[in-house]
């Protein structure tokens, strides 16, 4: 028996074949564009992700012997809080508007205010932010209203693709937590928001818990994947959700850091503990009768992204590396130069869609891998604000597992463990939601009881970074930390 796990990212879609003992056996990854057609918009077209998911598919199973007859179930994780807007047939009404995406600020700023904070956040246990999905559907309304009244379903990216898979329009709670139409506490749609913001109910998919089987893969999807029909597809979860299943993070107390695109510290609690006033999220694990809080910052490696392409160091993972080579020729502390990662406005623990990012302290003296070493360092200490938001909430952090393309540096690793001021935990294997999603599945068709069940079977050899104290990175913390308030008002309207 064997599983296949699909992860929908921003820059591409990833596709795992997974085991019944729930190791990797075969992975592919095939990227799609990402378009930004206006400051603070940021789109794709679904086909694409239809094309790299097929490819990507096709690349994994083509290196294993008799692999698409094999396939027993399917998992899906991708990027949360997109918004796919489909017609009675299916077809996408306009491009999926992305979680990065800033331009319902103001649609979030007159409902903050004309319904509360605190009502929003009894409501759904989370803010009101221009990321997540409902703010999205009261742009459209307001600005494509005749695409809005031709809208038949609201789908997430992931479920989007569920529906090509399968021609079944559903969802699951994990992705349905970031929509902000969902009660997170009660793990399903709150009737009370959607009345509030004049959504229709109808128009949201039916949800299920992750590991249930929610659809079945058709014959004509399973002709371009090259799998037969009928394959069951399960609920799968949310890209942060599933890479923590994919890290074992699935019991109280455990704590993660995933360095992607976005950056995200995530704590799995037993019981249902919302923020008081939404300064981090909270949502369902996909681990049924679970939780997760997390605090996400927007610019991670998006940021180290925009420097590589922006500073000309060569393209692709070997410009990464670079960067880090040339960073720790520096100093901790980056000899005085800061950087705040806000390219694309920032969510925790600034909900500020109008911010925006800096270089600060810059002089004649400094080199380039005096940059590069602030840029990793800025990006750091935005992640270890997000833990000590958990931390706030009365959990505990031991230790963190390290997650994401990131977490492959040595010098990162370390750097991590320094500012968080705790052990991080490396595993060998990077597969993240794809390998979570994987699990699921098996949980889902039976190969697994449950989730606990199935989480200790992955490769759990990890190598362990231990923080050591400096002086002149604790200064560099500081000063990060005093840029924020000083930069707020340039950056706002006045």
């Amino acid at each position: 028996m064997l599983l296949l796990g699909i992860d929908l990212g921003t820059t591409g879609t990833k596709a795992v074949v997974v085991d019944d003992r729930g190791s990797v056996v075969a992975s592919a990854t095939r990227e799609h564009p990402l378009s930004a057609p206006r400051p603070g918009w940021s789109e794709q077209d679904p086909e694409t992700w239809w094309q790299s998911t097929c490819e990507a598919v096709k690349a994994a199973l083509a290196t294993v012997p008799n692999g698409p007859k094999r396939i027993a179930g399917i998992g899906l994780s991708g990027q949360m809080h997109g918004l796919v807007m489909v017609d009675a047939d299916g077809e996408p009404l306009r491009p999926c508007i992305l979680w990065n995406d800033q331009r319902s600020a103001p649609q979030c700023e007159r409902i903050e205010r004309e319904i509360g904070l605190e009502a929003i956040v009894r409501m759904t246990g989370n803010r009101m932010l221009p990321g997540f999905t409902a703010p999205k559907i009261l742009w459209c309304r307001e600005h494509e209203p005749e695409l809005e009244r031709r809208a038949r379903t609201h789908l997430l990216p992931k479920d989007w693709l569920r529906f090509r898979l399968s021609e079944t329009r559903a969802t699951e709670v994990s992705d349905a937590s970031g929509t902000l139409l969902f009660d997170c506490g009660r793990r399903c749609w709150s009737e009370a928001m959607l009345d509030t913001l004049r959504i229709d109910r109808a128009t949201m998919p039916e949800c299920a818990e992750s590991t249930v089987v929610s659809a079945r893969l058709s014959a004509r999807a399973g002709e371009s994947l090259g799998l037969r029909s009928g394959i069951p597809i399960v609920g799968g979860a949310g890209d942060q959700a599933a890479s923590a299943i994919g890290s074992g993070i699935v019991r109280e107390g455990a704590v993660s850091v995933t360095i992607g695109t976005s950056g995200v510290a995530f704590a799995t609690c037993d019981a249902w503990r919302p923020s008081a006033r939404g300064e981090v999220h909270a949502f369902c694990h996909a681990v049924p009768g679970r939780w997760h809080v997390m605090g996400v910052m927007l610019g991670c490696g998006g940021s180290l992204r925009w420097y590589r392409d922006t500073f000309a160091f060569p393209q692709g993972d070997h410009g990464y590396e670079a960067i880090v080579a040339e960073a720790a020729t520096s100093q901790p502390g980056a000899r005085g130069i800061s950087f705040l990662p806000y390219l694309s406005g920032e969510r925790c623990p600034h909900p500020d869609p109008e911010i925006r990012g800096a270089l600060l302290g810059l002089d004649a003296s400094h080199r380039r891998a005096d940059v590069s070493r602030a840029v990793l360092e800025g990006i750091t200490f935005g992640l270890g604000d997000n833990l000590d938001l958990i931390r706030g909430l009365g959990i505990p952090v031991g230790e963190v597992r390290l997650a994401g393309g990131g977490a492959r540096s040595a010098f990162w690793q370390q750097l991590c463990a320094d500012v968080f001021g705790c052990p991080v935990l490396v595993s060998r294997g990077n597969e993240g939601g794809a390998l979570g999603v994987a699990l699921l599945a098996g949980v889902g068709v039976g190969l697994w009881r449950s989730v606990d069940e199935a989480c200790p079977s992955i490769d759990s050899s990890a190598e362990r970074k231990l923080p050591v104290a400096s002086d002149s990175l604790h200064r560099a913390m500081d000063r990060f930390r005093q840029a924020y308030p000083q930069l707020r008002p340039l950056c706002h309207p006045a």
